[in-house]
């Protein structure tokens, strides 16, 4: 449920603030990664194929695997 979910991303966020946590947060949804995470990385069958800020992954990918799960979600 989207609701549910929306305040789940919304506590974990606080939380993270709060008390400066830090995460490791594995998803296919790469609109809540965008909305949590300030880093990122990109696995291609367990390989790293891309990483760095979460902002510049998503506006600017430098790697065209990056640019087609973009282009999916």
């Amino acid at each position: 449920d989207k609701t549910v979910q929306a305040q789940i991303l919304a506590l974990l966020k606080a939380l993270q603030q709060k008390h400066q946590l830090a995460y490791i947060f594995i998803s296919h949804d790469l609109r809540v990664v965008r909305a949590l995470c300030h880093q990122v990385m990109v696995l291609r069958q367990g390989e790293v194929v891309e990483q760095g800020e979460c902002e510049r992954v998503f506006t600017a990918p430098q790697q065209e695997y990056t640019r087609q799960l973009l282009a999916l979600s």
